[in-house]
C-alpha cells in the first residue's frame, strides 16, 4: 500500500499511517524488531492523539508484522476496541497473514476483522462500517 502524494503521513517506530479521503486509517507495518509493552503503549498513545476520540476503520498491511509477546497482545486486545470500528488486513507474506490470523483467533475482538489478499477488496469491505 502506498499513500497518495497529497496525504499527511504519521510515523511510529513500527508503522507509517495516514487517512484516506473516506476516513479509513491506513497503516503499513515496517520491518522492525518486536516492540516491548512500553513501546506499544507509546505507539498507541501517539495514534490516539491523531484520531482523537473517534473510532476508526483500519486497513492494515501486516506484511512486516513481527511476533508479539502475550503481554503486548493482551494490552492491544483491551485498547483496540476503544478506537476501532473494524479492521481489514492485507499481507504479501505468509508469515504476516499467519501472525495476524493468530492474534485475532487467540483474542476474538468485539469488532469485525478480516484478512484480504487485495487492498481494493479490503477497502470495499470496510466501507460498510464507516
Amino acid at each position: 500500500m502506498k499513500p497518495p502524494s497529497n496525504t499527511k503521513l504519521y510515523y511510529t517506530s513500527t508503522s507509517t499511517f495516514w487517512f484516506d479521503k473516506d476516513g479509513i486509517l491506513y497503516s503499513v507495518s515496517k520491518k522492525a524488531p518486536p516492540q516491548s509493552l512500553e513501546e506499544v503503549k507509546k505507539s498507541l498513545a501517539d495514534l490516539k492523539k491523531v484520531i482523537k476520540q473517534e473510532k476508526v476503520c483500519m486497513l492494515i498491511d501486516v506484511t512486516y508484522s513481527t511476533v508479539t509477546t502475550r503481554e503486548v497482545r493482551e494490552y492491544a486486545a483491551v485498547e483496540f476496541p476503544k478506537f476501532v470500528k473494524a479492521i481489514a488486513m492485507i499481507s504479501d507474506s505468509s508469515l504476516g497473514r499467519m501472525l495476524a490470523n493468530l492474534f485475532f483467533a487467540m483474542k476474538p475482538q468485539p469488532y469485525p476483522t478480516k484478512m484480504f489478499n487485495d487492498e481494493k477488496e479490503a477497502k470495499e469491505w470496510l466501507r460498510q462500517y464507516l
